[in-house]
């Protein structure tokens, strides 16, 4: 880890991290589910929402063409922060899985037929499972499932065989929310597109925790929320090739998606990425965003990667200190995600009982119910990390671990 990391530093432009919880200061450990906002974020948004609001696009007048330059200034930030050959290929959306909502209504509704296989692996969010189930109820096609190792990882052979079968797709989470498993987007990317398939990557827990590349990973599409980001909620992005985008219809119909409406002649469509963004968006969240990345920017993605990295393996030797505690996710490579149960124990008990000592964790099964299912198990806990996590941080995880275990045991 960079010796140059100032964590405390950072904590302090973080102002939810001065509270306290049930009389405990807060030790927040639930980033996975949704990072907490740093003061320019939140600066960002109030400057907006204060000083300069106005809808976006067509409007002369000046708010609206302040408005408008911050927009799409954070388009052109996140273009160049996951390296899109262009801003029309970055569209803003409520998050990642309304990205994974659109791919599949529009490209996947005009590309895929009742003949079609779409492959996901079993470390899947609901997020990119559910959309392509519930389209493939409507047209027939067949998911195959990619299956993994006890460790959390691929089975490469699993994926080569299902290669085989000539899928249309395929889906796959560049980390996985419960394990922490990095899985490598390029490798699994070069292989779908060798075997003829396009590929959909869900990028919601990479985005906030290491450099992306989207032209080196050459994947199709990629999205990711803004919330996960550092960012506001209900915001994100889809990342699509342009020609693919050009070539799909619209998503919704509205305002700015159009080019020509008429009752006489057919409607004609806007250019990506409007064609995809109808109506009003989030623009305070957008802008918002932009600041999320720049202030990521700031302390560097391989800094906070090599902190939170640092963080993990910390965590994972102290906790498996704990007599009956196993982990679920021991990838070489893996994101700040420590997912566990204590024997005997139901999660969501120990999760409650953590919250009284002011440790905020999740418990469930993070929606990734098959996988849970693959393990046999109702869930777990799962403590996740971010910028603004310390080691001690950990060890009062530990210690309420160990507190919470005697009264449950």
């Amino acid at each position: 880890m960079d010796g140059n990391y100032d964590v405390a530093a950072i904590r302090r432009e973080f102002p939810i991290l001065e509270r306290k919880v049930n009389g405990f200061p807060l030790v927040y450990l639930d980033s996975a589910a949704s990072a907490q906002k740093p003061r320019t974020v939140i600066e960002t948004q109030r400057e907006y929402l204060s000083h300069f609001h106005s809808n976006i696009h067509r409007g002369v007048h000046t708010l609206a063409t302040q408005a408008t330059e911050a927009f799409e200034g954070a388009r052109e930030t996140i273009k160049a922060h996951f390296n899109a050959a262009e801003n029309a290929e970055i569209i803003f959306t409520a998050g990642a899985t309304d990205g994974i909502n659109l791919v599949a209504g529009t490209w996947g509704r005009a590309n895929l037929t009742a003949s079609s296989t779409v492959l996901m692996t079993r470390l899947e969010h609901h997020s990119n499972i559910v959309p392509w189930q519930i389209l493939a109820s409507e047209i027939g096609f067949k998911i195959e499932v990619i299956e993994i190792f006890p460790e959390g990882t691929i089975d490469l052979e699993d994926y080569n065989a299902k290669l085989a079968l000539a899928p249309s797709l395929v889906c796959f989470s560049h980390v996985s929310n419960t394990l922490g498993t990095i899985n490598d987007a390029k490798q699994l990317t070069s292989l779908a597109h060798d075997a003829g398939a396009m590929v959909m990557v869900d990028g919601a827990q990479a985005a906030p925790h290491m450099n992306v590349d989207l032209q080196d990973i050459n994947c199709d599409f990629y999205v990711a929320s803004g919330h996960k980001m550092y960012g506001p909620t209900g915001i994100g992005f889809l990342y699509g090739k342009r020609a693919l985008l050009d070539a799909m219809p619209p998503w919704r119909g509205g305002g700015e998606m159009i080019s020509s409406v008429s009752f006489d002649v057919p409607t004609t469509f806007n250019v990506p990425p409007y064609k995809f963004e109808a109506g009003t968006p989030h623009i305070s969240g957008a802008i918002a965003l932009g600041a999320a990345i720049k202030w990521m920017e700031s302390v560097g993605l391989d800094n906070i990667a090599a902190h939170e990295l640092a963080l993990t393996k910390y965590a994972h030797e102290k906790l498996l200190q704990i007599e009956g505690l196993r982990i679920y996710g021991t990838a070489e490579h893996k994101a700040g995600v420590v997912s566990f149960l204590v024997e005997g124990i139901h999660p969501s008990d120990l999760g409650t009982l953590l919250d009284q000592l002011g440790i905020a964790v999740r418990t469930g099964h993070h929606c990734t119910e098959p996988l849970m299912d693959w393990y046999k198990i109702p869930g777990t806990v799962r403590a996740s990390f971010g910028a603004y996590n310390t080691f001690d941080d950990v060890d009062a995880l530990v210690a309420a671990l160990e507190r919470a275990i005697k009264m449950l045991k």
